[in-house]
């Protein structure tokens, strides 16, 4: 990961810290790819994507989390999720549109499994 792609990570846990989860896991790797945030909200485990694009040239932060992108997600979410008592979870996107914390875009349960 790069330097900006660490910084938007930090901004976004931050801001989830500061709307009360609590942050479990950052970065969780997995054969089926990487969840980037794993945090808990009041008995809730929120799987958080965090994409960050700094221009729209190539399509937005959202546009980038393809159909394959989610089944990865939802792929490491089960596994993660395998041998741990059941709970309600719920998958999140935070979107970075440039480089401030003030570009946040922040969708609960953006897709689901």
């Amino acid at each position: 990961m790069n330097g900006a792609g660490a910084r938007a990570e930090d901004l976004c846990a931050e801001l989830l810290r500061r709307a009360g989860l609590r942050v479990l896991e950052r970065n969780w790797r997995c054969r089926h790819g990487e969840i980037d945030l794993i945090a808990e909200e009041r008995g809730t485990l929120v799987f958080a994507e965090v994409r960050m694009r700094s221009g729209a040239r190539f399509g937005g932060a959202a546009e980038s989390i393809t159909a394959a992108k989610r089944s990865r997600l939802i792929a490491a979410a089960r596994l993660y999720l395998a041998g741990r008592r059941e709970s309600p979870c719920r998958f999140d996107v935070l979107l970075l549109q440039g480089a401030g914390p003030e570009r946040i875009e922040w969708i609960r349960d953006a897709f689901r499994e």
